[in-house]
């Protein structure tokens, strides 16, 4: 392709292909051996056989969310990946799985355990990583954070909308200067008459550009302790603006919170919020449903590869008959039963109050870790396809990066762990020695 030094632009487009602006290849005709994760592989990860671990109403709920993603959002979810756009359009058909409040009991919400709960969030995260963080930040954070720290009339007022998805919610504990050291969050709440005037930023909060309600934390001026608060989107002052150029979870709307003079009425403050230790109630399920992700995400990855690697030929033969494939197969499957049988446990301790902080970041940060390593060998076994969104391994590579970082990184929760096990807390540097 020659161009001249004058009229580049013209000399540009002129040289140009007739088929320059075409666009690309269908992927089934691009690459006919092996069927994308548009059409999703059947479930093979259940290779020590949980599922007999699970009663009759897990095992259903897991059987209709399962169908759902397949048939509905795993068609899509590549297109909105890429854009970085979120499909408003599956909100109904989530919000018919019933799953959205999870655990809570009462106000149309499912009840669910927290077993079923997880089953729910991993099949969620098998088809799609964003889908089921939108679900986490706004059922097992914001609306978790009304049924265990609102007021009677909050609870009814917010949870049946939002327990069908007709109303979304977020939830905004990060700041741009406090992410692990959370409690050193600086937006403030100061009284006045018939309410609170918030000012401040937050960032990182998932779903803030679309939702209807936004759960806030803010520093009491008078008392200097952590309250809560319920802020109506629109208000005077809030705007929530999206985080550009991201990585992993492209499909989640992060945003950045802006709070300039907001009023909140004394009707939406959180009673139960009076200190940071009150979002512990919170965080111990969200750290458990955080840690069935991984999980699901490893599932599905795992279920692209051996159907992958049974499709495509090389040398012949089905890349599934080398033994340096097979080996990594193994090991991812190996990876997805452990994990599994650790997010269960998880569950079974929380259920009969036995969970402690420090089993669920350990649940959370191993997980995680097992997770990457799974996920990076599938990436290794689709070769050139697993840089691509097509095939569910590339965007299951990249969406695991967040989720291995937020709910607390895999340093802070290792941490958690430490200090539990060793009474000895480790969080902030050692003083300066004088010598």
């Amino acid at each position: 392709m020659t161009i001249s030094s004058t009229n580049k632009g013209d000399s540009l487009k002129d040289a140009r292909s007739s088929y320059f602006n075409l666009p690309p290849l269908d992927i089934s005709e691009a690459f006919p051996q092996a069927k994308p994760a548009s059409i999703f592989p059947p479930c093979a990860s259940d290779y020590y056989q949980f599922d007999d671990l699970l009663n009759d109403e897990e095992r259903a709920i897991r059987a209709k969310v399962r169908e759902c993603m397949e048939k509905e959002v795993a068609p899509i979810m590549a297109e909105y990946w890429e854009r970085a756009e979120f499909p408003f359009q599956i909100i109904p058909k989530l919000g018919a799985l019933h799953i959205a409040g999870g655990s809570i009991k009462g106000y149309g919400c499912p009840g669910l355990s927290i077993t079923g709960n997880a089953i729910a969030t991993a099949e969620v995260a098998r088809v799609d990583a964003s889908c089921s963080t939108f679900i986490l930040v706004h059922s097992s954070l914001a609306m978790l954070t009304i049924a265990l720290c609102g007021s009677e009339d909050q609870k009814k007022n917010y949870l049946p909308s939002l327990a069908q998805l007709k109303t979304i919610a977020c939830w905004a504990l990060t700041e741009p200067d406090n992410g692990s050291d959370a409690s050193g969050l600086q937006t403030t709440a100061t009284k006045v008459a018939g309410g609170w005037i918030l000012e401040g930023q937050k960032r990182w909060i998932g779903n803030s550009t679309f939702a209807d309600l936004l759960i806030i934390f803010a520093r009491n001026t008078a008392t200097n302790q952590i309250n809560g608060y319920i802020v109506k989107k629109d208000s005077p002052g809030l705007t929530a603006t999206k985080i550009e150029n991201k990585i992993g979870l492209r499909i989640v709307q992060n945003g950045d919170i802006v709070l300039k003079k907001v009023f909140v009425p004394d009707e939406d403050r959180l009673p139960g919020v009076n200190s940071f230790q009150d979002t512990n109630k919170v965080l111990a399920v969200s750290r458990v449903m955080v840690a069935w992700q991984p999980i699901g995400i490893s599932m599905g990855v795992y279920d692209m590869c051996l159907r992958y690697l049974k499709e495509r030929k090389q040398f012949g033969a089905p890349l599934a008959a080398f033994q340096i494939n097979q080996q990594k197969l193994v090991q991812m499957l190996g990876n997805v039963q452990a994990m599994f049988l650790v997010g269960w446990r998880l569950c079974k301790l929380y259920e009969s109050g036995k969970m402690t902080p420090g089993h669920a970041s350990l649940g959370k940060s191993w997980i995680s870790v097992k997770a990457r390593e799974t996920v990076a060998l599938g990436r290794e076994l689709l070769g050139g396809n697993g840089i691509l969104a097509d095939f569910l391994v590339a965007k299951a590579f990249c969406d695991l990066e967040p989720i291995y970082t937020y709910e607390g990184t895999y340093d802070i929760n290792s941490l958690v762990t430490a200090r539990e096990v060793t009474g000895i807390p480790s969080f902030k540097p050692a003083a300066r020695s004088r010598l």
